[in-house]
């Protein structure tokens, strides 16, 4: 038999969003070399990782390069070391997670994407719509059935379950990537109860967690009881400390939760020590000295940062009388692509536009979803003086568009 290519490759959209995005951007550039290009669409960080973080990485490649301090392979699911620091960590929001339930990988991300090794392949997911595009992608390419749970401005755009909604994998993010939207403790809850009484399993997408400012918003699905028989748990240290390029992140999966009577952590296990080798170890004593006293301080201001430039964004919509989302417990903004029905555009025209008139390059809604069109998504994750510049740039923009 000749070899064949997995076919459910050819079921994806023609690119990853951010693919195409950074395509447009290229080739306006080439035609507009001396254009000033203010990045607000791809979630990368601009700030620094801290120094106190800095030195613990320092602190470790000295340490590798001895004959006493040398570290090879390490433990598939991570450091003692760290995997107890991040525990300590749900202690401080009043959840006890057991380190043994921790895993540390390279990232969300490779997460979200190999969860699908340890379901059945006939397993369907449910996702909100818009949704992060990785999650559809990934459960396109393993062949998998996906259903949408439509998130609208009717409902805040943070959809609640309903008596025959399907999808035996429910996504669930929150603070949400791209609305900002953020669930309640009563909202979270009900997912936990449809997912036990229909016999579902949460995927609980946490890493915008650190944005969270409202007390009423729970930061892990585990703050909810009977969560642990439902649920696993992914976040990253990408925007909370600043390691998009370092790369490091965690998985819980409670040795309570159980899929047709097997255990989905001991499975969880099993994938991660047969197709993973682990995180670094220098890059785990990085994300170890997060939770450090000094490691906090440190980050809490790069945070601070983000979070007011994601103030000026969206006061400066509310004072052009844009619609939107997001921002106070996100670093995302949400918001519609004109400042009245009348004069909504296609995101992906709105995206062209704002980019030709204002040099702005922000993320359409459409690209999330066939519920995001008509919407668009700026992040609060550019510099400051860049922030303030494009809250003026938008200021014209919008005001011409009236």
């Amino acid at each position: 038999m000749a070899v064949r290519t997995n076919a459910h490759f050819q079921e994806l959209k023609g690119s990853y969003l951010f693919s195409e995005v950074g395509r447009r951007i290229a080739a306006f550039q080439e035609k507009n070399p001396d254009r000033d290009i203010i990045r607000m669409g791809i979630g990368d960080v601009t700030r620094p990782i801290p120094q106190v973080i800095v030195d613990a990485m320092k602190r470790a490649a000295d340490e590798v390069g001895t004959k006493e301090g040398f570290h090879g392979y390490g433990p598939e699911q991570g450091y003692l070391f760290l995997r107890e620091a991040v525990a300590g960590y749900y202690q401080g929001f009043g959840v006890t997670v057991p380190p043994e339930d921790i895993f540390i990988s390279d990232g969300a991300k490779s997460d979200l994407g190999n969860l699908g090794d340890i379901f059945d392949a006939e397993c369907s997911v449910l996702v909100t719509d818009p949704v992060y595009p990785a999650y559809v992608d990934s459960a396109v390419m393993s062949g998998r059935k996906v259903f949408y749970a439509a998130a609208t401005v009717e409902n805040g755009f943070l959809p609640l379950p309903e008596e025959g909604m399907q999808g035996d994998i429910i996504f669930l993010c929150s603070p949400n990537n791209p609305t900002g939207a953020v669930m309640t403790r009563e909202m979270l809850a009900q997912w936990v109860d449809f997912a036990r009484k229909n016999g579902r399993l949460i995927v609980f997408d946490a890493a915008y967690e650190c944005f969270i400012r409202d007390s009423g918003v729970p930061h892990s699905i585990f703050e909810i009881e009977g969560a642990r028989e439902c649920a696993m748990e992914i976040c990253s240290f990408s925007k909370k400390a600043g390691f998009t390029g370092l790369r490091c992140g965690y998985t819980v999966v409670p040795h309570e939760l159980m899929a047709g009577g097997i255990s989905v952590r001991d499975l969880w296990f099993r994938r991660q020590s047969t197709r993973f080798n682990g995180t670094s170890y220098i890059t785990q004593r990085a994300a170890e000295a997060v939770f450090t006293p000094e490691g906090e301080e440190a980050v809490e201001v790069n945070l601070e940062y983000y979070r007011e430039n994601a103030a000026i964004l969206s006061d400066m919509l509310t004072e052009c009388g844009v619609k939107h989302t997001g921002g106070k417990n996100a670093p995302y903004i949400w918001m519609q692509c004109g400042t009245s029905e009348e004069n909504v555009m296609d995101s992906w025209e709105f995206f062209d536009r704002l980019v030709e008139e204002t040099g702005i390059v922000g993320t359409p809604g459409s690209g999330f979803g066939k519920g995001g069109e008509g919407y668009f998504r700026l992040t609060a994750f550019s510099t400051r003086k860049n922030t303030v510049e494009a809250a003026e740039r938008m200021r014209r923009f919008f005001a011409a568009m009236k």
